[in-house]
């Protein structure tokens, strides 16, 4: 009789229940992981709301290697036991951009293609063989060109399920934004990666580390403050940017970076920024009215950013594996896999109050 695993299957917009799954016989070249912790993206909320093929969610994962093929033991330099965080990119290891080291633009793992052809871990639907493409699950197939992360073991998996997020910090502060020792930053967004682009900011010594945030961010402007920002502005009380420019000597910061993707989030950071700055977005939208004119005569360099690199989750893991910040400030929730629902919905500002970063816990009892 085939072993058999329980999993949270998204069946239809906003709606997720519990099946049972076999778990699948293990090719040559891949092995199986043991999900001890599954974090749950902003992406996913976005992803909630949208007709999709049924399908696994969860991509932020950290796992013990349960089974392992000869060769996978030899390709991954994994055994057995070994305690990892895995990427949600399968990369086809092939073309171009792979073969450059940016194989989160391999086409193989775009989350926005037809849903039956993405291969890319919480995206994959069930409908595709071995039908354990997510986190949510109590166990998830490990395929032969998965991007993995060793991990410590006396690190809490709440804390290592955040590497992903906060990998996005590092990748956009520290790679796209190039902040450097001595440098003023204005991050505008105080959610998860928003926080973990202060915690990076604070890591690389930036002299000014400024948040900015609505007024229902209260407690995340004031945890900002804990990871490090110098201060925080509340945009409903206060104006940006006539603030910023106080701040700065009348300069403007060296770079700003948008994660809160607001109607005028990206117009305000270009009016912030000081001349020859950098402007880095990692949202998506429309933005009316944009001030070309202002950004060329500024001669800013406006980035758009995406996703991070193999080196990013690695400086991410580091940090939160350092004890130098207070990462469970950000981790603020765990669920069952029966409450996935509720989990996401909270990422979503529709389930529990007061919810950063979540993760799903596969190994509760529900």
């Amino acid at each position: 009789m085939a072993q058999k695993t329980l999993a949270a299957l998204t069946t239809d917009i906003m709606k997720t229940e519990v099946r049972e799954f076999d778990i699948p016989d293990i090719p040559i070249d891949a092995g199986l992981l043991k999900i001890e912790a599954a974090g749950i993206c902003g992406s996913d909320w976005n992803s909630y709301q949208k007709k999709k093929t049924p399908r696994i969610m969860g991509h932020e994962n950290i796992a013990f290697v349960d089974k392992l093929s000869t060769l996978a033991a030899k390709n991954f330099k994994l055994k057995e036991g070994d305690r990892i965080a895995l990427e949600e990119y399968i990369p086809c290891g092939q073309c171009s951009y792979c073969r450059s080291g940016d194989f989160r633009l391999c086409l193989q793992t775009e989350a926005r293609g037809a849903d039956d052809t993405v291969l890319r871990y919480g995206s994959s639907p069930v409908a595709m063989g071995p039908k354990l493409w997510g986190g949510y699950s109590q166990y998830m197939y490990l395929h032969p060109q998965a991007v993995v992360h060793r991990v410590k073991d006396n690190v809490p998996a709440r804390h290592l399920a955040m590497s992903i997020p906060m990998s996005n910090g590092v990748q956009w502060v520290q790679f796209e934004c190039g902040l450097k020792m001595g440098q003023s930053i204005l991050i505008q967004g105080p959610g998860q990666q928003g926080l973990a682009a202060v915690m990076t900011a604070k890591h690389l010594g930036a002299k000014t580390i400024i948040v900015s945030g609505l007024g229902r961010d209260k407690e995340r402007l004031e945890k900002a403050k804990k990871f490090g920002a110098h201060i925080t502005i509340n945009v409903e009380e206060e104006d940006l940017i006539a603030r910023v420019k106080d701040i700065t000597g009348g300069e403007g910061c060296d770079a700003v970076l948008d994660v809160a993707g607001g109607p005028n989030t990206l117009i305000d950071a270009i009016k912030c920024v000081r001349r020859s700055g950098t402007v880095v977005f990692a949202t998506g939208g429309v933005i009316a009215n944009f001030p070309a004119v202002e950004m060329t005569a500024k001669r800013v360099t406006l980035k758009a950013a995406r996703g991070h690199s193999y080196q990013a989750v690695e400086t991410a893991i580091e940090l939160i594996s350092s004890g130098l910040y207070p990462v469970e400030l950000m981790a603020t929730h765990a669920f069952k896999l029966d409450e996935v629902d509720l989990a996401i919905k909270s990422i979503g500002g529709k389930g529990v109050e007061g919810a950063i970063h979540v993760s799903v816990i596969p190994s509760l009892p529900i």
